[in-house]
C-alpha cells in the first residue's frame, strides 16, 4: 500500500477520497450502535456532511467521460444528494422507517461506488496495491 498516487492527485481527488474514506468508520458505527439518542444524531450529521462532500466533490472528477465531462457516477451523486435530503426530511417528520431506508440506500450506493474504485486502472487500486 502506498499513498503516493493519492498525494500526487489533484486536490479535488484528495478531498473526495478523504471524505469517502472517512465514511468507513462512521458507517460501521451507525450500523452497529443503537439507533437513537444524541450519539446517533451526532454521528449521523457527520455522516451526512461527509457523504454530501463526497457527492459534490465528484463533480470535479472527470476520469471517465460519457457525456461531455460527466459519467454515470455523476448521476449517482445527484441521486445521493436528493436521497440525503429525503432521509433528513423523513426523520424530521418522524418517519423512521423511510429515514432508515433512505440512509441505507445511500450507504449501499457509496459502498458500490467504492468497489468500482478498485477496478484495474483506477487510482485507489494503485493506492491499495502499491
Amino acid at each position: 500500500m502506498t499513498l503516493a498516487p493519492l498525494l500526487n492527485a489533484p486536490l479535488a481527488v484528495q478531498i473526495h477520497a478523504l471524505a469517502a474514506l472517512s465514511l468507513v468508520p462512521l458507517t460501521a458505527l451507525q450500523f452497529y450502535r443503537r439507533k437513537s439518542g444524541l450519539y446517533h444524531r451526532v454521528i449521523g450529521w457527520a455522516w451526512v456532511v461527509l457523504m454530501a462532500i463526497t457527492a459534490v466533490s465528484s463533480f470535479w472528477l472527470h476520469g471517465i467521460r460519457v457525456i461531455g465531462p460527466f459519467s454515470p457516477i455523476h448521476v449517482l451523486s445527484i441521486i445521493t444528494l436528493v436521497i440525503l435530503v429525503l432521509g433528513i426530511r423523513a426523520r424530521r417528520q418522524n418517519r423512521i422507517s423511510a429515514h432508515r431506508k433512505h440512509m441505507i440506500g445511500v450507504a449501499l450506493g457509496w459502498a458500490a461506488a467504492g468497489a468500482f474504485t478498485l477496478l484495474p486502472g483506477r487510482l485507489m487500486l494503485q493506492v491499495v496495491t502499491g
